[in-house]
């Protein structure tokens, strides 16, 4: 099997040359077919043994936890959109340089529902649900008018809560799963706690456990040491087509839009008080999923993303999309607004004796702006984390760092899975030090989000390994877990698992040391 790792042959690195501003990509063709990679599987709720290629660190001790959709249809339905399939949970268990494999399906309310009547009960974020064709016509008719039942699948990211393992998304309902077992344990709905009525996949941790999160929106948020930023960016919901959808047939994902005319605000809280800053921080239109990382520098804040310019992404990912092939693939993706990393830095004090117009940023070595405009406005713009280099591999998306370490502190390096494809086909080591990049890339093969785990002891921030599950959608049963060195970015060891696993979204990893 041929492979490409675009390594410099001397030193390891690609040196970064500056983002022409504006540059035009150049159309991609001749992407390969990946409908294999949202195709049902089943549960494999038993250990599986896997075969090893190289070496899997010994030191490494604990479980690779994965979340994803893994069911696309309930009897003769089907789901429309990639988040709406059922959830499936991976666990990877590493002892000793040895993996095994298991999985299960959560089992969820819907989940459950769906299997009991072999159809679609509950609508999720692309399908809805069809009324119940045991009902009659007016029966029918009038369920359209009731409150749609929000769902339970739980299917993008695994995270903790005081020690407890958990699978959410983005409603107000998670459950608690056994990490060991991947058995679910238990539903947690948040509105009996809080007065929300959704809460994100993604979750803050400080060192002392405290967990931080947002809920009855779908904002994103970046957080430092003493600061969280809510991140509003002109995706909008159109109240009165979300009241109404189920009447028309439509899934919540009709009732995104993007409305290019309004600027992005970053909303700044001080995590001790609870206060809003009354500086409102403003940036041109941009659409973010994930953020790299956030800390505090000489009175600014600095805040990573991973930033595009159009926020119309989400409904490129309808299975109808991800099964094309040939030409029609690529078309699909050639309108797909390419993602790469940011930095936004924000003053945290504006004095009101500055005048208008001025940069407040100059402090700090970054070529982000801030420039105040009213008395408690500031407008910034971006300085680009990378070189045109990061080009040739679609841009970046599924950021990590190591966050034990680094969370809401400065930092030197972040991993990504290059885009060059509607999901990730090539991982990427970035080094802010010149902004040079690494890359491991395997022509056919589509690795996931990158997990950076730490070696024993270890006091360099890139010490450790990079952990990701690779699919490869043309080749039958030839799934396996990657282990990279974090530091060199070569391939230490392969763990291949004798079956088919879709493609996920998010995960962790649970040290048993």
């Amino acid at each position: 099997m041929s492979s490409v790792n675009r390594l410099n042959s001397s030193t390891g690195w690609r040196k970064s040359k500056s983002k022409n501003k504006d540059q035009h990509f150049t159309d991609v063709q001749g992407l390969p077919c990946i409908e294999n990679l949202v195709c049902s599987v089943n549960e494999n709720p038993e250990p599986i043994k896997t075969t090893i290629t190289g070496n899997i660190p010994s030191w490494i001790k604990g479980n690779f936890l994965r979340n994803g959709p893994g069911k696309f249809e309930i009897g003769r339905s089907s789901f429309n959109h990639w988040f709406d399939g059922m959830a499936l949970m991976h666990q990877f268990h590493i002892e000793d340089g040895k993996v095994t494999y298991m999985s299960r399906f959560l089992k969820s309310d819907c989940y459950k529902a769906n299997l009991e009547h072999n159809r679609i009960m509950v609508s999720e974020f692309g399908t809805v649900a069809m009324p119940d064709p045991c009902k009659n016509v007016f029966q029918r008719f009038l369920s359209r008018f009731e409150l749609p039942k929000p769902t339970d699948n739980a299917n993008v990211s695994f995270v903790q809560y005081k020690g407890d393992y958990y699978v959410s998304t983005e409603t107000n309902f998670m459950h608690k799963i056994d990490p060991q077992t991947l058995e679910t344990k238990e539903k947690v709905d948040w509105s009996k706690f809080i007065a929300v009525n959704g809460a994100t996949a993604h979750p803050h941790v400080d060192p002392d456990g405290t967990t931080y999160n947002m809920g009855n929106s779908y904002t994103p948020k970046a957080m430092s040491e003493n600061y969280v930023v809510f991140i509003e960016q002109p995706i909008k919901m159109d109240l009165l087509k979300i009241a109404t959808r189920e009447l028309h047939g439509k899934g919540i994902n009709d009732c995104v839009y993007w409305d290019p005319n309004q600027n992005t605000v970053f909303h700044v809280i001080n995590k001790h008080t609870g206060k809003l800053s009354f500086v409102k921080y403003y940036a041109k239109p941009l659409s973010t999923f994930h953020q790299i990382n956030c800390y505090e520098e000489n009175g600014f804040l600095v805040m990573d993303m991973c930033c595009s310019d159009d926020g119309q992404a989400i409904n490129i990912y309808m299975i109808q999309n991800l099964k094309k092939s040939g030409n029609a693939l690529d078309e699909v993706y050639n309108t797909l607004c390419r993602v790469f990393p940011r930095r936004f830095v924000l003053p945290l004090n504006v004095d009101s004796d500055i005048p208008c117009g001025q940069n407040l940023n100059t402090p700090l070595n970054s070529t982000a702006t801030a420039i105040k405009t009213d008395e408690n406005k500031v407008f910034c713009t971006h300085e680009d984390l990378h070189g045109d280099n990061l080009n040739e591999y679609g841009g970046l998306e599924f950021p990590h760092i190591n966050y034990s370490m680094c969370n809401s502190h400065p930092y030197r390096y972040f991993y990504g899975c290059g885009f060059r494809h509607l999901v990730g086909d090539s991982l990427i080591k970035m080094d802010l030090q010149g902004k040079q990049i690494k890359v491991w890339k395997h022509t056919g093969m589509f690795p996931s989000e990158p997990i950076f785990v730490s070696s024993p002891g270890a006091v360099e921030e890139d010490d450790g390994v990079i952990l990701s599950v690779v699919i490869t959608p043309n080749q039958d049963k030839s799934t396996f877990l990657l282990v990279l060195d974090a530091k060199t970015f070569e391939e230490l060891g392969r763990a291949q698992v004798p079956i088919n696993i879709p493609y996920g979204f998010h995960g962790t990893f649970q040290d048993r040391h």
